[in-house]
C-alpha cells in the first residue's frame, strides 16, 4: 500500500534510517528536521501520515499535534519518541496521535502500523465533525445547528471544530491558547475566555442550552449530547 510519509525528526542519523527503511517497504518519504518546517510541510503537501518525535526544535511535538488535529483531523500521526512514561504516551494520544512507539524501535512494526493506519484512513474519510445537533463541514467551513446556518470568524471556526474534536474532554485554557492561536501560557491574556463567549453566544440559538460547559478553575469542555 503506497503513500507519502512525512518524517518529523531533528536527528539526522535516524531520519536517514526511516527514510531509507520506509522506502524500502514501498513508501514515499518527506522529511523535516524541526517542528516549524514539519507543520508546514503536513499542512501545504500531498501527505498521507505523518511520523513525529515528541522532542523537537522550534516547535514541540506535541505542538505539531495540536496544529495538526485542528487543520487536518483526519491525517494520522505515529509518535516516536524516547519518552516511554505512561503519562508521554497518554499526552501524545491525548493530543492527537493514532499510534505510539518508543526508541528503540523495530522497522518492520513500524511499517506495519504505517500500513495499518492508512488502510483506517481510506475506510474512514472525513470532511465533517458533529456534536448533537451541530454538524461542521470541514472542507466548506460551513456550520450548522439543527439546521440553522451559524456564521463564525476564521477563529471562532478552528475554536470550535479543536473543541468537537476533543468532545467531552475538560480542555484547559493553555491546551486552547496553543492549539487554536499557537501561544505557549500567557496568564496576561483572556482571549481564551473572549472567543469562547463569542461561540456560545452564536450557538445559542433559537433558545437552545450553549453546549460549552465552563469546568471551574480548569477549562472548558465541548458536551457530546447538546
Amino acid at each position: 500500500m503506497p503513500g507519502m510519509i512525512l518524517v518529523i525528526e531533528d536527528e539526522p542519523g535516524i531520519v536517514d534510517f526511516l527514510e531509507r527503511g520506509l522506502r524500502a517497504h514501498g513508501f514515499d518519504v518527506l522529511s523535516a528536521l524541526d517542528g516549524v518546517t514539519g507543520t508546514d510541510l503536513a499542512l501545504h503537501r500531498d501527505v498521507d501520515l505523518v511520523v513525529l518525535d515528541l522532542m523537537l526544535p522550534a516547535r514541540t511535538g506535541l505542538e505539531v499535534l495540536a496544529k495538526l488535529s485542528l487543520a487536518k483531523p483526519a491525517l494520522p500521526v505515529i509518535v516516536l519518541t524516547a519518552r516511554g512514561e505512561v503519562e508521554h504516551r497518554i499526552a501524545g494520544l491525548d493530543a492527537g496521535a493514532v499510534d505510539y512507539l518508543v526508541k528503540p524501535f523495530s522497522l518492520g512494526e513500524l511499517a506495519a502500523r504505517v500500513r495499518a493506519q492508512l488502510r483506517a484512513a481510506t475506510q474512514t474519510p472525513t470532511t465533517a465533525i458533529s456534536a448533537g445537533d451541530i454538524e461542521v463541514d470541514l472542507l466548506s467551513r460551513e456550520v450548522r445547528r439543527a439546521g440553522e446556518q451559524v456564521r463564525l470568524s476564521s477563529t471562532e471556526f478552528e475554536l470550535l471544530v479543536y473543541l468537537l474534536n476533543n468532545r467531552g474532554r475538560v480542555l484547559s485554557r493553555e491546551q486552547i491558547l496553543r492549539a487554536v492561536w499557537g501561544y505557549e501560557h500567557d496568564p496576561g491574556t483572556n482571549v481564551v475566555d473572549v472567543y469562547i463567549g463569542y461561540l456560545r453566544r452564536k450557538l445559542r440559538r433559537g433558545g437552545r442550552n450553549t453546549p460549552i460547559v465552563t469546568v471551574r478553575s480548569v477549562g472548558y469542555r465541548l458536551n457530546d449530547a447538546v
